[in-house]
């Protein structure tokens, strides 16, 4: 089977286009134990993830996101690039616009120069979409976390489709390594039956926010477009940002997100192939 190699600013994914595969191939690929083999960097291709493009009727495709962990994960920013990137580089669609069906609906992608802008939709809000415990119509707007071992810290929590909490630095403190920190503890609080993302942030400027992610299922990467609209959507609602545009650096490089545009939220960035290659039968575990 063919697969290519993508990442969208070190966000690194292989990506398999199953939508003409046999059955049984497209779903041995998909099988966890087989994605936890792909992803591992030793012993695999190496990823943060599986990037699985289906058929969808009413879409140009579907995309199905599995992290390294082997689980599914609703959507992904950086990945949804690398799909329509390898869509329309192998995947007989000479477009740019492109629509794309993922676990948080069908998302409008259009290609550019220097990237794809992905229309990602309108944040959700309350502590039933996003999910986490307590009632349902409520929001989780800075509200302090106990985290053992480490100081309490507030959080705000948002969904683009997949579950984040995004927490504000004001100190010096070391993003990357509070991130690998705290990071893991809060993903599995019990506040998120689902587990969560987790951003910690420091603002920059008006315009431009530094951020890291702990990614659920993943661990800290170098990039995440989901991550990126969530922070954005939190920065402006909290009033720490102007927009309409917000630039936010990740250690792998910048998005640029306008986080309220008619209410819903643009992700605009890069998605690169590194190489392609083949597996067969005897790869897998």
């Amino acid at each position: 089977m063919r697969f290519a190699k993508y990442h969208g600013l070190g966000n690194d994914f292989v990506v398999v286009d199953l939508r003409a595969a046999e059955p049984a191939i497209a779903a041995a690929i998909q099988e966890p134990n087989v994605v936890k083999a792909v992803c591992d960097r030793q012993f695999g291709v190496g990823a943060d993830g599986v990037l699985a493009i289906l058929p969808a009727p009413g879409a140009d495709a579907r995309m199905r996101v599995l992290n390294a962990d082997g689980s599914e994960a609703e959507m992904c920013g950086n990945g949804i690039r690398c799909v329509v990137e390898e869509l329309h580089a192998h995947g007989g669609l000479a477009k740019d616009d492109m629509a794309i069906e993922t676990g948080a609906g069908k998302l409008i992608c259009q290609r550019r120069d220097g990237g794809v802008t992905v229309a990602m939709g309108a944040p959700r809000l309350t502590r039933g979409e996003i999910p986490m415990t307590g009632p349902a119509s409520e929001r989780c707007v800075d509200q302090p976390i106990e985290i053992i071992g480490h100081p309490t810290r507030h959080v705000t929590c948002v969904s683009m489709g997949n579950p984040h909490a995004v927490i504000f630095i004001d100190s010096n403190a070391d993003l990357r390594d509070l991130a690998e920190t705290i990071g893991p503890r809060i993903e599995h609080h019990a506040w998120f039956p689902a587990r969560t993302n987790v951003e910690i942030v420091r603002v920059r400027s008006r315009g431009e926010l530094d951020v890291v992610v702990w990614e659920r299922g993943v661990g800290r990467t170098l990039a995440c477009g989901t991550g990126a609209c969530a922070t954005a959507v939190v920065a402006l609602e909290k009033g720490l940002v102007r927009g309409p545009s917000v630039r936010v650096s990740l250690p792998g490089g910048d998005l640029e997100i306008e986080p309220s545009k008619d209410g819903h939220t643009f992700m605009t960035g890069p998605a690169r192939r590194v190489f392609e290659g083949e597996t067969s039968d005897e790869d897998e575990p």
